[in-house]
Protein backbone atom coordinates (compact mmCIF):
# COMPACT_ATOMS: atom_id res chain seq x y z
CA UNK A 1 0.00 0.00 0.00
CA UNK A 2 1.41 3.48 -1.17
CA UNK A 3 0.78 7.01 0.44
CA UNK A 4 2.09 10.27 0.34
CA UNK A 5 1.89 12.78 3.33
CA UNK A 6 -0.11 15.81 2.83
CA UNK A 7 0.06 17.34 6.47
CA UNK A 8 -0.44 16.68 9.83
CA UNK A 9 -3.71 17.44 12.42
CA UNK A 10 -3.02 17.52 15.91
CA UNK A 11 0.41 15.79 15.03
CA UNK A 12 -1.03 12.69 13.46
CA UNK A 13 -0.38 12.34 9.37
CA UNK A 14 -2.31 13.07 6.91
CA UNK A 15 -2.09 10.98 4.75
CA UNK A 16 -3.03 10.27 0.80
CA UNK A 17 -3.27 6.62 -0.47
CA UNK A 18 -2.44 5.98 -4.20
CA UNK A 19 -2.58 3.05 -6.40
CA UNK A 20 0.39 3.28 -9.43
CA UNK A 21 0.20 0.31 -12.45
CA UNK A 22 1.69 0.31 -15.78
CA UNK A 23 3.88 2.27 -17.79
CA UNK A 24 3.92 5.18 -20.42
CA UNK A 25 2.70 8.11 -19.93
CA UNK A 26 0.87 8.44 -17.03
CA UNK A 27 -2.96 9.11 -16.30
CA UNK A 28 -4.09 10.63 -12.67
CA UNK A 29 -7.61 9.41 -12.39
CA UNK A 30 -9.03 11.63 -9.66
CA UNK A 31 -12.81 9.87 -8.08
CA UNK A 32 -16.13 11.39 -7.46
CA UNK A 33 -18.05 12.09 -4.03
CA UNK A 34 -18.41 9.87 -2.11
CA UNK A 35 -16.38 7.29 -3.74
CA UNK A 36 -12.81 6.35 -4.00
CA UNK A 37 -10.22 5.39 -6.40
CA UNK A 38 -11.55 1.84 -7.30
CA UNK A 39 -14.65 3.42 -9.02
CA UNK A 40 -12.52 4.02 -11.86
CA UNK A 41 -12.17 0.05 -12.88
CA UNK A 42 -14.17 0.63 -16.07
CA UNK A 43 -11.70 2.71 -17.43
CA UNK A 44 -8.62 1.34 -15.50
CA UNK A 45 -8.04 -2.02 -17.00
CA UNK A 46 -8.91 0.08 -20.67
CA UNK A 47 -6.13 2.41 -19.98
CA UNK A 48 -3.68 -0.23 -18.72
CA UNK A 49 -4.41 -2.06 -21.93
CA UNK A 50 -3.52 0.55 -23.91
CA UNK A 51 -0.63 1.35 -22.63
CA UNK A 52 -1.03 4.08 -19.99
CA UNK A 53 0.44 3.81 -16.95
CA UNK A 54 -2.83 4.71 -14.30
CA UNK A 55 -2.60 6.59 -11.08
CA UNK A 56 -5.57 6.39 -8.99
CA UNK A 57 -5.73 8.15 -5.36
CA UNK A 58 -8.26 8.32 -2.78
CA UNK A 59 -9.20 12.16 -1.87
CA UNK A 60 -8.57 13.05 1.96
CA UNK A 61 -11.86 11.77 3.89
CA UNK A 62 -12.32 8.80 1.79
CA UNK A 63 -11.58 5.50 0.69
CA UNK A 64 -7.56 4.47 2.04
CA UNK A 65 -6.62 8.08 2.68
CA UNK A 66 -6.93 9.67 6.16
CA UNK A 67 -9.88 11.15 7.33
CA UNK A 68 -9.27 14.02 8.83
CA UNK A 69 -11.35 17.05 9.83
CA UNK A 70 -9.29 20.15 8.46
CA UNK A 71 -8.63 20.59 4.65
CA UNK A 72 -11.79 20.30 2.75
CA UNK A 73 -11.88 23.02 0.20
CA UNK A 74 -10.37 23.06 -3.28
CA UNK A 75 -6.85 24.68 -2.12
CA UNK A 76 -5.74 22.09 -0.34
CA UNK A 77 -7.53 19.40 -2.68
CA UNK A 78 -4.95 20.60 -5.32
CA UNK A 79 -2.55 20.93 -2.62
CA UNK A 80 -2.66 17.43 -2.10
CA UNK A 81 -2.65 16.68 -5.95
CA UNK A 82 0.32 18.55 -6.10
CA UNK A 83 1.88 16.89 -3.89
CA UNK A 84 1.14 13.41 -5.44
CA UNK A 85 2.65 14.41 -8.38
CA UNK A 86 5.86 15.62 -6.70
CA UNK A 87 6.37 12.80 -5.13
CA UNK A 88 6.03 10.60 -7.96
CA UNK A 89 7.75 13.48 -10.02
CA UNK A 90 5.53 12.73 -12.85
CA UNK A 91 5.34 14.94 -16.37
CA UNK A 92 3.38 14.50 -19.31
CA UNK A 93 0.51 13.61 -17.16
CA UNK A 94 -3.09 13.46 -18.79
CA UNK A 95 -5.18 14.60 -15.24
CA UNK A 96 -8.72 13.30 -15.67
CA UNK A 97 -11.49 13.97 -13.18
CA UNK A 98 -15.13 13.12 -12.61
CA UNK A 99 -17.23 15.10 -10.54
CA UNK A 100 -15.81 16.55 -7.31
CA UNK A 101 -13.12 15.51 -9.44
CA UNK A 102 -13.24 18.24 -11.96
CA UNK A 103 -12.83 20.71 -9.63
CA UNK A 104 -8.98 19.21 -8.56
CA UNK A 105 -8.47 19.26 -12.11
CA UNK A 106 -9.76 22.82 -12.52
CA UNK A 107 -7.75 24.37 -9.67
CA UNK A 108 -4.40 22.69 -9.75
CA UNK A 109 -4.10 23.82 -13.37
CA UNK A 110 -5.12 27.40 -12.14
CA UNK A 111 -3.36 27.67 -9.36
CA UNK A 112 0.10 25.56 -10.61
CA UNK A 113 0.20 25.70 -14.20
CA UNK A 114 0.70 22.91 -17.13
CA UNK A 115 4.56 22.30 -16.15
CA UNK A 116 3.72 18.76 -15.32
CA UNK A 117 1.06 18.46 -17.28
CA UNK A 118 -0.30 17.78 -21.26
CA UNK A 119 -3.77 17.29 -21.35
CA UNK A 120 -6.87 17.55 -19.15
CA UNK A 121 -10.40 15.11 -19.48
CA UNK A 122 -13.47 16.42 -16.85
CA UNK A 123 -16.25 13.65 -16.44
CA UNK A 124 -19.70 14.89 -15.22
CA UNK A 125 -18.55 18.16 -14.38
CA UNK A 126 -18.76 20.77 -11.62
CA UNK A 127 -17.22 23.84 -12.52
CA UNK A 128 -18.27 26.70 -13.63
CA UNK A 129 -20.44 27.83 -10.77
CA UNK A 130 -23.12 25.81 -9.04
CA UNK A 131 -24.52 28.21 -6.52
CA UNK A 132 -27.06 30.62 -8.12
CA UNK A 133 -26.17 34.18 -7.65
CA UNK A 134 -26.79 37.60 -9.15
CA UNK A 135 -24.65 37.51 -12.25
CA UNK A 136 -24.94 33.42 -11.83
CA UNK A 137 -28.39 33.09 -12.80
CA UNK A 138 -27.77 29.68 -14.36
CA UNK A 139 -26.87 28.37 -10.85
CA UNK A 140 -28.98 26.28 -7.86
CA UNK A 141 -30.27 28.06 -5.02
CA UNK A 142 -28.15 27.96 -1.96
CA UNK A 143 -30.68 26.41 0.20
CA UNK A 144 -30.91 23.13 -2.14
CA UNK A 145 -27.53 23.00 -0.63
CA UNK A 146 -28.65 23.66 3.43
CA UNK A 147 -31.01 21.29 2.44
CA UNK A 148 -28.70 17.94 1.47
CA UNK A 149 -26.58 19.22 4.74
CA UNK A 150 -29.25 18.76 6.69
CA UNK A 151 -30.31 15.27 5.41
CA UNK A 152 -26.59 14.06 5.62
CA UNK A 153 -26.84 14.81 9.33
CA UNK A 154 -30.07 13.42 10.35
CA UNK A 155 -29.16 10.39 8.44
CA UNK A 156 -26.26 10.02 5.97
CA UNK A 157 -27.43 6.23 5.11
CA UNK A 158 -30.83 7.52 4.11
CA UNK A 159 -29.07 10.30 2.20
CA UNK A 160 -26.79 7.84 0.17
CA UNK A 161 -30.05 5.66 -0.86
CA UNK A 162 -32.06 8.71 -2.70
CA UNK A 163 -28.05 10.42 -3.87
CA UNK A 164 -27.45 6.94 -5.52
CA UNK A 165 -30.77 6.78 -7.12
CA UNK A 166 -30.18 9.60 -8.87
CA UNK A 167 -26.33 9.03 -9.37
CA UNK A 168 -27.07 6.03 -11.74
CA UNK A 169 -30.73 7.18 -12.44
CA UNK A 170 -31.67 3.96 -11.43
CA UNK A 171 -35.03 4.20 -12.65
CA UNK A 172 -34.20 4.51 -15.76
CA UNK A 173 -30.93 2.29 -16.24
CA UNK A 174 -31.07 -0.31 -13.95
CA UNK A 175 -30.75 -3.52 -13.91
CA UNK A 176 -29.12 -3.22 -17.72
CA UNK A 177 -26.52 -0.70 -16.50
CA UNK A 178 -26.55 -0.23 -12.97
CA UNK A 179 -27.22 -3.66 -11.45
CA UNK A 180 -28.66 -4.08 -7.84
CA UNK A 181 -24.97 -5.36 -6.77
CA UNK A 182 -22.83 -2.24 -8.46
CA UNK A 183 -24.76 -0.06 -6.65
CA UNK A 184 -25.01 -1.31 -3.28
CA UNK A 185 -21.00 -1.26 -3.81
CA UNK A 186 -21.01 2.04 -4.38
CA UNK A 187 -23.13 2.72 -1.27
CA UNK A 188 -20.57 0.26 0.89
CA UNK A 189 -17.67 2.58 -0.31
CA UNK A 190 -19.84 5.76 0.91
CA UNK A 191 -20.83 4.85 4.11
CA UNK A 192 -17.10 4.14 4.67
CA UNK A 193 -16.15 7.34 4.32
CA UNK A 194 -15.81 10.35 6.94
CA UNK A 195 -19.15 11.04 7.89
CA UNK A 196 -17.23 14.71 8.41
CA UNK A 197 -15.74 15.03 5.66
CA UNK A 198 -19.44 13.64 3.53
CA UNK A 199 -20.81 16.72 5.00
CA UNK A 200 -18.17 19.58 4.41
CA UNK A 201 -17.38 18.53 1.09
CA UNK A 202 -20.96 19.92 0.26
CA UNK A 203 -20.09 23.49 0.90
CA UNK A 204 -16.99 22.74 -1.90
CA UNK A 205 -19.06 21.89 -4.78
CA UNK A 206 -20.41 25.88 -4.16
CA UNK A 207 -16.49 26.48 -5.21
CA UNK A 208 -16.64 29.57 -7.85
CA UNK A 209 -13.73 28.38 -10.98
CA UNK A 210 -14.99 31.17 -13.18
CA UNK A 211 -11.53 32.99 -12.83
CA UNK A 212 -9.87 29.46 -12.88
CA UNK A 213 -10.68 28.28 -16.24
CA UNK A 214 -9.67 31.15 -18.61
CA UNK A 215 -6.32 29.96 -16.73
CA UNK A 216 -6.16 26.40 -18.39
CA UNK A 217 -3.52 26.35 -20.88
CA UNK A 218 -3.96 22.85 -21.91
CA UNK A 219 -6.04 20.88 -24.29
CA UNK A 220 -9.58 19.54 -22.54
CA UNK A 221 -12.07 17.31 -22.99
CA UNK A 222 -15.95 17.40 -20.90
CA UNK A 223 -17.63 14.25 -20.97
CA UNK A 224 -21.62 15.15 -19.72
CA UNK A 225 -24.52 12.78 -19.89
CA UNK A 226 -27.88 14.26 -21.00
CA UNK A 227 -29.82 13.60 -17.91
CA UNK A 228 -27.17 14.08 -15.41
CA UNK A 229 -29.63 14.90 -12.44
CA UNK A 230 -26.42 15.71 -10.26
CA UNK A 231 -24.52 18.31 -11.97
CA UNK A 232 -27.58 19.41 -14.84
CA UNK A 233 -25.49 20.05 -18.10
CA UNK A 234 -27.06 23.07 -18.64
CA UNK A 235 -25.48 24.65 -16.00
CA UNK A 236 -22.27 23.05 -16.00
CA UNK A 237 -20.83 21.51 -19.28
CA UNK A 238 -22.87 23.33 -21.36
CA UNK A 239 -21.15 26.57 -20.27
CA UNK A 240 -17.63 25.44 -20.49
CA UNK A 241 -16.78 25.93 -24.14
CA UNK A 242 -17.39 29.63 -23.25
CA UNK A 243 -14.77 29.73 -20.46
CA UNK A 244 -11.89 27.36 -21.86
CA UNK A 245 -9.91 28.27 -24.60
CA UNK A 246 -9.28 24.81 -25.99
CA UNK A 247 -12.34 22.46 -25.20
CA UNK A 248 -14.02 19.51 -26.78
CA UNK A 249 -17.34 19.03 -25.42
CA UNK A 250 -19.10 15.07 -26.01
CA UNK A 251 -22.55 14.68 -24.57
CA UNK A 252 -23.31 10.74 -23.95
CA UNK A 253 -27.09 10.55 -24.71
CA UNK A 254 -29.18 9.38 -21.75
CA UNK A 255 -26.19 9.66 -19.43
CA UNK A 256 -26.81 10.33 -15.92
CA UNK A 257 -24.06 11.02 -13.60
CA UNK A 258 -21.68 8.42 -13.02
CA UNK A 259 -21.25 7.86 -16.75
CA UNK A 260 -17.63 5.94 -16.12
CA UNK A 261 -19.64 2.93 -14.70
CA UNK A 262 -23.34 3.04 -16.91
CA UNK A 263 -21.71 4.06 -20.26
CA UNK A 264 -17.89 3.09 -20.26
CA UNK A 265 -18.16 2.18 -24.34
CA UNK A 266 -18.95 5.64 -25.20
CA UNK A 267 -16.76 7.42 -22.00
CA UNK A 268 -13.78 5.18 -22.89
CA UNK A 269 -14.01 5.79 -26.67
CA UNK A 270 -14.03 9.97 -26.56
CA UNK A 271 -11.02 9.51 -23.71
CA UNK A 272 -8.86 7.76 -25.45
CA UNK A 273 -9.17 9.37 -28.73
CA UNK A 274 -8.78 12.05 -26.47
CA UNK A 275 -5.81 11.22 -24.77
CA UNK A 276 -4.30 9.46 -27.99
CA UNK A 277 -3.99 12.87 -30.20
Amino acid sequence: MSYVKVGTENGADINIYYEDHGQGQPVVLIHGYPLDGHSWERQHRVLLQAGYRVITYDRRGFGRSSQPAVGYDYDTFAADLAALLDHLDLTGVLLVGFSMGTGEVTRYLSAYGSDRVRKAALLGVVPPFLLKTDDNPQGVDAQVFEGIKAAIVADRYTYFEGFFNNFYNVDKLAPERISERAWQASFNVAVGASPFATYACVDTWLTDFRDDLPKIDVPVLVVHGTEDRILPIEATADRLPALIEDVRLVRIDGGPHNIAWTHPDEVNEALLGFLNE
